[in-house]
């Protein structure tokens, strides 16, 4: 018993002996323009920032890029040229997208020229927002239910974001109708079970509905499945643009509208 106890001893230590913190040493990529553009049938919701992508040890924190000539141009050959409002957050307050129009983004930064076009698709009325019960490995859920009648003809795509007591949430709703063209439709708004984040009685939900282009849907697919290295990707990898040039990011016109529940 003894001899055995001892051997037991032996090995244990020497499994131990074997283990070691292995630092992996991650090499800093070259740094790439980052455009985030978005134009609405909401005056005044015209807005494109223009940052640099950070490497991995960096923060988060947005940093833009200033004094870049940012230009939108429609098929009418309208140009209107954004104000920088903030350090590389360029907006104007006059530019408001008419459904069926096609409109091009010129970006202009430190000799480079980056351009992206979209055409504001067809606006989808949110018909309601509604909360209900749904359980979780036993857990009971408050979550948010937005139904809507996506019109006959395949093509349209749908983003939905959530705010909770005025906070946006990360989470990436999005719907396209390859399934259920001409049909009634609904999307339930799913969170992972958090306790400080679990939808509550009193709370304030609002849900804004964006009828978005088919690029912008691959767009924001890509980006929570591949980017996050998610589903049947390997690893990550960047989302898929529409923005010509080397930079990464996206251009979207697209119909917003939003609704508000108090949750029971």
């Amino acid at each position: 018993m003894r001899n055995l106890i001892l051997f037991s001893l032996i090995i244990t230590l020497a499994f131990t002996s074997c283990e070691k913190v292995i630092d992996v040493a991650l090499k800093d990529s070259e740094k790439q323009y980052v455009i985030e553009g978005a134009v609405t049938n909401r005056p005044g919701d015209c807005t494109v920032r223009v940052s640099k992508t950070k490497n991995f040890s960096d923060n988060n924190d947005f940093e833009g890029i200033a004094n870049a000539a940012v230009l939108v141009t429609d098929n009418n050959g309208n140009t209107t040229t954004l104000t920088e409002t903030t350090t590389g957050v360029y907006q104007s307050a006059i530019l408001t997208a008419t459904t069926g129009n096609t409109y091009t983004l010129h970006v202009q930064v430190n000799g480079q020229t980056f351009a992206a076009s979209c055409t504001m698709p067809v606006m989808v009325n949110m018909d309601s927002l509604y909360i209900e019960e749904e359980s979780f490995f036993g857990k009971r859920l408050k979550l948010a239910n937005v139904q809507y009648t996506d019109p006959v003809g395949k093509g349209n795509s749908y983003r939905f974001i959530q705010y909770v007591n005025g906070v946006k949430e990360k989470n990436i709703f999005i719907r396209d109708d390859d399934y259920s063209d001409g049909n009634i439709s609904g999307i339930t708004l799913f969170t992972a079970p958090d306790d400080k984040k679990d939808i509550k009685s009193g709370d304030t939900v609002k849900v804004e509905m964006q009828c978005i282009a088919p690029a912008l849907f691959r767009y924001w697919f890509s980006l929570g499945q591949g980017a996050s290295g998610g589903s049947n990707s390997a690893s990550p990898a960047n989302p898929v643009t529409n923005i010509e040039g080397g930079a990464l990011g996206y251009f979207s016109v697209h119909t917003v509208q939003s609704e508000t529940v108090v949750v029971p």
